[in-house]
C-alpha cells in the first residue's frame, strides 16, 4: 500500500520519515518543494501536486498550519481520491472544521480521521509522539498500526464522534501554553529574587513536577533559547485563538486562556511571530 503524506514541516518531515523508516512505500507533496528532498533521498515518491498523489494513494496523512490550509487541501482531495479511501489529519484545527470536512468526505464516500498529535519534532525523531483519534472505528482500527509506525508510543482512541479528538487537542495544547506561561513567571520571578534559577528548576524536575513538558520547555525557557523555533508564537496564537473559539461555543468561560492568548498576541504585535512560543511569558512584559 502506498502512503500520501503532505505536508512537510517541522513535524511532518520526522513524522513521514517514520512511516518511510518502518519499510512503507510514501509518495509527498509540499507547497515548497524543497522541503520533500530528505524524504526523496531515503526514497521517498514526491508528487507534483495533490491530484497526483491521491490518484495513486488509498490512505493520505496531512499535517498542515490551520484549519483554512486543511479545507484548501481537502477540497483538492476529495474529488481525486477512491470511494473507500481514507483521510488521515494530523492537523490542530477546530472541532467543527473536524466535522465539517467529516461530511464533506461522507459524501463522496470517503474516510475522515481526525488524529492531531502531541510532540515536538524531536519527540516524533525519538518515536514519542502521542496520537489522539476519533471517527469510524473501523477506520481507527485500520489507521492505528500506521500511527505507531509514524512515531506514536500512544494512539488515545476518543470513539466515534469526529469532534473528540480536535477538542482533546486544545485542551491539552490550552494546558501546555498555561505551563510555559507560569513557568516563564516564576523562573523570572526567583532570578529577580535573586535565587539560583537552575538549581531551582534541578529540584522542581527531580520532585514535584517531573514531567516531559516542565522538563524540556523548562529548560528552553531556563537558557531562553527561543530561536530556532520548533513551534512558533505565531501557531500558538493561533491554537489559543481556536481554544477560546471553542470555549465561546461550549459557552465556557477561561479566564487563563484569556491572559495566555493576550500575551501571545503582544508577541505576535511586537514582531516575534517566529521564535518560539516558549516565550509566552514575555509577553507581559
Amino acid at each position: 500500500m502506498n502512503i500520501g503524506f503532505i505536508g512537510l514541516g517541522n513535524l511532518g518531515t520526522p513524522i513521514a520519515l517514520n512511516l518511510l523508516e518502518n519499510s512503507h512505500s510514501i509518495t509527498v507533496y509540499n507547497r515548497t518543494a524543497s522541503k520533500a528532498n530528505a524524504l526523496k533521498e531515503k526514497g521517498a515518491i514526491v508528487a507534483g501536486s495533490i491530484m497526483e498523489l491521491a490518484q495513486n494513494c488509498p490512505i493520505v496523512f496531512t499535517i498542515v498550519s490551520d484549519d483554512a490550509a486543511l479545507k484548501d487541501v481537502s477540497n483538492q482531495l476529495i474529488p481525486n481520491l477512491s470511494p473507500g479511501n481514507i483521510h488521515v489529519s494530523l492537523s490542530t484545527v477546530l472541532p467543527q472544521t473536524a466535522a465539517a470536512l467529516a461530511d464533506l468526505h461522507q459524501q463522496h464516500n470517503i474516510h475522515y480521521l481526525a488524529s492531531p498529535v502531541f510532540g515536538r519534532p524531536e519527540a516524533a525523531t525519538a518515536k514519542k509522539l502521542n496520537f489522539v483519534i476519533s471517527g469510524d472505528v473501523s477506520v481507527r482500527q485500520q489507521v492505528t498500526p500506521l500511527l505507531k509506525d509514524a512515531g506514536g508510543a500512544g494512539v488515545w482512541d476518543f470513539g466515534d464522534a469526529i469532534t473528540a479528538a480536535n477538542t482533546v487537542k486544545l485542551c491539552g495544547n490550552f494546558m501546555i501554553a498555561a505551563a510555559l506561561e507560569s513557568i516563564g513567571e516564576s523562573i523570572d520571578l526567583a532570578r529577580k529574587s535573586g535565587v539560583d534559577t537552575q538549581v531551582m528548576w534541578n529540584m522542581f524536575t527531580q520532585t514535584i513536577f517531573n514531567s516531559p513538558i516542565y522538563i524540556n520547555y523548562g529548560n528552553i525557557i531556563l537558557k531562553q533559547q527561543f530561536e530556532p523555533a520548533a513551534f512558533t508564537a505565531r501557531l500558538g496564537l493561533k491554537d489559543l485563538n481556536l481554544v477560546l473559539q471553542q470555549a465561546s461555543a461550549a459557552n465556557h468561560s477561561m479566564p487563563v486562556a484569556n491572559l495566555v492568548q493576550k500575551h501571545l498576541q503582544t508577541l505576535v504585535n511586537n514582531g516575534n511571530s517566529e521564535i518560539d512560543w516558549c516565550a509566552v511569558s514575555k509577553g507581559g512584559e
